[in-house]
């Protein structure tokens, strides 16, 4: 009995302290958060505005994550958004103690879309007669894309750029699933869906292989313009470098007149404390981007009475509440009915990022937008570097639909995915199933993993269901552009544009990025440019409750992605897959261009 007594004393003892010490490292947590958000930036006079875009670059800046280790050293890893660098960069236009913005480059973490925004903006920059200088060790095509717009571009003595054009591959699994005995079963709407093909092909379709090119050809076509024009050449010089390979070391960089002059670090700040028209010796005031977001003056939406609700899908669409890595339709519902019933909400942005997912998710969240417009609102939809599948279907029914020439959209087509495991669990692992049912139908799939074969009138009832959903695609792609079923059916079948194309296809509206979108909303609100407030939708957590939920449960996600390295990626596909339902809206691909 003692011994007894002496366990439950240590176990009230243990939870005691374990709740202590939660509620310890959360007030550090908030703590240090609150202390970095609130932080005032001081930019001092002949300040230069230092940017290097090396991590991921997303949408919509999320607020401090923390960890266990970031809270107890007093760290805060704050994730970068589209919207604050384009906030910053547009005060500095106008802040006098910045004189310039300095691009230190080398790899870039975002899509030609993203970047293509960040791009127009620093050129809206440079027509203010600030300077707008560039410098990397090595860069990648993406990142030269960003360097190009600059006055000089330096590139290391022993760097490099790579300019040697886009390609993407992918990769086919058809063969090793027959060799483990797994049997995909496929249902698809549209020649060009082949999202499914790697489960069941070896190879590219003819399809798949055309649309993947002309989508390469049309990013290639506007990167090969954009630069050229930037570096003062002709199309056709900057794709003979390209085509040749003509830049193979930092010399030939140079010779042909892809940089201004090799530079080393020690030389590229001699050259900004020249344009500050300060001594050699003296300190260069570098501000970073990230810290100048804190010191933009971005007002918050409580400070006007009208606002524009910018509504910012960013991820794969899912049923349910989802999380801040994806776009959960109830999550989103709610967020989007918050909006539409605020009565200063005069307009709707809805930002969106997706490659697509859930049919059902889409549509529960493009009916909410359609009842936003019923109550008298623009809506209008910004696409960033994916507007695809279910990301097009949530964005068709805008009054104007804004993308860049870069975005990829389209995709409008349904597939249904299922994998048979029988002969797997069987042949290689000695595990048989039996079933016992009470109708013909009772062991209906609804699983995309299945342990049988599926027979003939399954086949057929998924099929029916997949052609369905992609005549209600279709319709509603059709009353929200106002064209026919037929001519919808002709640009859609799953096939993927690049937004010029797009416009040219009557999918898009307008060429232009983020904030044309939020200038097209203001125009039919009938708000002044400078008389609205932004409300951003869904709520982001307080850091304290991610420090919470990561405390609880995302410890073992990190670690995954830490040990797992670039292997990653697969073990996020096949979480996804985990989660998915049978019939999906989704991209017929990942494109990933080789940079």
């Amino acid at each position: 009995m003692k011994q007894f007594f002496k366990f439950v004393l240590a176990t009230i003892v243990g939870l005691f302290l374990t709740f202590f010490l939660m509620l310890f490292f959360i007030g550090i947590a908030a703590g240090v958060a609150a202390s970095s958000s609130d932080k005032e930036v001081d930019v001092k006079p002949n300040s230069v505005l230092k940017a290097t875009f090396s991590k991921t670059i997303i949408d919509r800046s999320k607020p401090p994550t923390l960890n266990l280790s970031s809270a107890l050293g007093g760290n805060v890893n704050n994730e970068m958004g589209l919207n604050d660098i384009l906030a910053s960069i547009e005060k500095a236009k106008t802040d006098d103690n910045i004189k310039g913005i300095y691009l230190e480059l080398s790899g870039v973490a975002a899509g030609l879309g993203l970047l293509e925004e960040i791009r127009e903006k620093l050129v809206e920059f440079k027509e203010t007669d600030k300077f707008v200088i560039a410098y990397g060790e090595t860069m990648t095509q993406k990142a030269y894309y960003l360097a190009s717009v600059a006055d000089e571009v330096y590139l290391n003595p022993r760097g490099l750029v790579m300019l040697n054009g886009f390609s993407t591959e992918m990769q086919f699994l058809k063969n090793m699933l027959d060799k483990i005995g797994v049997e995909p079963e496929i249902f698809y709407a549209g020649n060009f869906k082949s999202a499914t093909e790697p489960l069941r092909y070896t190879k590219m379709s003819d399809y798949n292989r055309l649309q993947t090119r002309e989508l390469l050809d049309g990013f290639f076509d506007v990167y090969v313009n954009t630069v050229a024009d930037a570096r003062d050449m002709s199309k056709s010089q900057m794709m003979n470098i390209i085509d040749k390979l003509l830049v193979r070391n930092a010399d030939d960089a140079k010779k042909q007149k892809v940089v201004d002059e090799l530079f080393y670090i020690d030389q590229v700040r001699s050259e900004l404390r020249t344009k500050l028209g300060i001594e050699e010796d003296d300190k260069i005031n570098f501000v970073g981007i990230g810290s100048y977001a804190n010191a933009a003056d971005i007002e918050d939406a409580k400070s006007k009475s009208d606002k524009i609700a910018v509504i910012y899908a960013e991820g794969g669409i899912v049923d349910g509440p989802g999380d801040e890595s994806n776009i959960g339709s109830g999550r989103y519902v709610k967020a989007i009915r918050k909006a539409r019933t605020d009565k200063n909400t005069k307009a709707i942005v809805v930002r969106v990022n997706s490659g697509g997912g859930s049919a059902l998710a889409s549509d529960i969240m493009w009916r909410e937008l359609v009842l936003a417009k019923e109550a008298g609102i623009p809506v209008i939809a910004s696409m960033g570097n994916v507007a695809a599948s279910g990301g097009y279907y949530i964005s068709c029914m805008a009054d104007t639909i804004v993308a860049e020439e870069n975005t990829v959209t389209g995709s409008i087509g349904v597939f249904g995915l299922m994998a048979e495991l029988g002969e797997f669990w069987d042949d290689k692992l000695g595990i048989t199933f039996d079933t016992v049912k009470t109708a013909k139908f009772s062991d209906f799939p609804t699983s995309i993993f299945l342990n049988r074969a599926i027979n003939d009138a399954e086949k057929g009832i998924i099929q029916q269901g997949v052609n369905e959903i992609y005549e209600d695609f279709l319709k509603v792609v059709g009353e929200g552009r106002g064209m026919t079923r037929d001519e919808v059916h002709q640009i859609a079948q799953g096939r993927v544009w690049t937004g010029k194309q797009a416009q040219a296809n009557g999918l898009v509206d307008v060429i232009g990025g983020f904030e044309d979108a939020l200038a097209i909303a203001a125009k039919k609100a009938g708000l002044d440019e400078d008389g609205f407030a932004i409300a951003a939708y869904p709520e982001t957590k307080k850091p304290w409750e991610k420090f919470v939920s990561e405390y609880i449960g995302e410890v073992k996600h990190n670690a995954v992605k830490e040990e797992l390295g670039p292997l990653y990626k697969y073990y996020q596909k096949y979480q996804e897959l985990q989660d998915m339902d049978c019939i999906q809206m989704r991209m017929p691909f990942d494109i990933e261009v080789k940079d």
